[in-house]
């Protein structure tokens, strides 16, 4: 069995406050897994868990979601559909960040006046112009 993490170590390897961890546990999202005097400690595996919920917090779902995602089965249907839908919202926002930061790089070498009123640049914006050289 591998060696319990006090709560300061979890704290410090996330990054995440101890008050922080311990609103995850009260939210269910982890568990501690006993005590080292008055310090909550965990398993290892917590460190992989709060990573995966700070992912999935920026990618848009909610706790409850989280939580919900933490305990799910291949059975559950309608929770596949939602993550299925997300994954399709991240791909569009992905495709609009990418055309923002293509036209961001454009611009840093485009001697255009006014820059933003560049054909390139602008051309880069558009939906479906996909990356540039």
């Amino acid at each position: 069995m591998s060696a319990e993490l006090d709560i300061g170590v979890v704290a410090e390897r996330t990054g995440l406050s101890a008050s922080a961890l311990r609103f995850y546990e009260r939210r269910g999202l982890i568990a501690s897994s006993g005590r080292n005097g008055l310090r909550r400690t965990f398993a290892p595996e917590v460190v992989d868990t709060l990573r995966l919920i700070a992912c999935a917090q920026a990618a848009g779902f909610s706790l409850a979601q989280i939580g919900r995602f933490l305990v799910a089965t291949p059975q559950d249907s309608e929770l596949k559909t939602r993550m299925a839908e997300r994954a399709d919202e991240l791909d569009h926002e992905i495709e609009r960040l990418t055309r923002m930061r293509d036209s961001l790089r454009h611009a840093t070498t485009c001697t255009h006046v006014p820059l933003v009123e560049c054909p390139d640049f602008k051309q880069r914006l558009l939906p479906g112009a996909g990356s540039a050289p």
